[in-house]
């Protein structure tokens, strides 16, 4: 099933090598929820019983594109910007000087590396925006894609923050540090209420599906 591609990012992924790691893998994750959702959207569009919201699943799908692209440019971006960092920490260490300028280039490349997990936070939790109205509003015979997008979707976003938590724990000044974490504690929050009363709706649909409910 899958391609040449796909085979290729999980050898890397499975390698010694430190990239792609954990963030490349949240991305990756991110759009393969987009991808979820964006089949949920084209099972909807063209059936009569949803014509009434046909022309916002088409602009949803058109979002979900554009949303699944941007988080597998995220895999690359990410690896770009641990480059910097890891060439820091490799920096000699033999007198106060290069100390100095050693600790400047860390700091540098810490704050360049919380970035992209960052970006992949903010695209999921639109992903998870577009999954929450195609749960409510399309095909319920996929309804539990929908479902399997939030939760996906949710584990990206949460394993995305953890890059950004170890690298924030690094950082030499406080307010730094507390920036990059208050920025990522919103954005968990924020989306993990959202996949969580996704996964509930969904339950809740399927639930009336079946005797009695699950």
């Amino acid at each position: 099933m899958g391609d040449e591609m796909d085979t290729e990012f999980l050898e890397e992924l499975a390698s010694a090598s430190s990239t792609p790691g954990g963030g490349g893998a949240s991305a990756y994750c991110g759009a393969i929820a987009a991808a979820l959702a964006s089949m949920v959207c084209n099972l909807t569009i063209g059936k009569a019983k949803f014509s009434d919201v046909e022309s916002e699943v088409v602009g949803c799908l058109g979002r979900l594109s554009i949303l699944r692209s941007r988080l597998v440019s995220l895999v690359d971006e990410d690896a770009q910007a641990f480059g910097p960092l890891a060439a820091a920490y490799r920096m000699p260490k033999d007198n106060d000087a290069l100390i100095e300028a050693r600790t400047a280039a860390i700091q540098e490349g810490l704050i360049l590396a919380c970035e992209p997990p960052l970006a992949m936070m903010c695209a999921i939790i639109d992903v998870l925006h577009e999954c929450d109205f195609i749960a409510r509003n399309g095909s319920k015979m996929a309804i539990s894609d929908a479902g399997a997008c939030a939760l996906i979707a949710k584990a990206a976003l949460m394993s995305a923050s953890l890059n950004v938590y170890i690298n924030a724990d690094s950082m030499s000044t406080d307010q730094d540090r507390q920036r990059f974490i208050d920025e990522a504690d919103a954005l968990v929050s924020r989306g993990v209420e959202l996949a969580d009363a996704i996964y509930l709706h969904v339950a809740s649909e399927i639930g009336s599906f079946t005797e009695g409910g699950r």
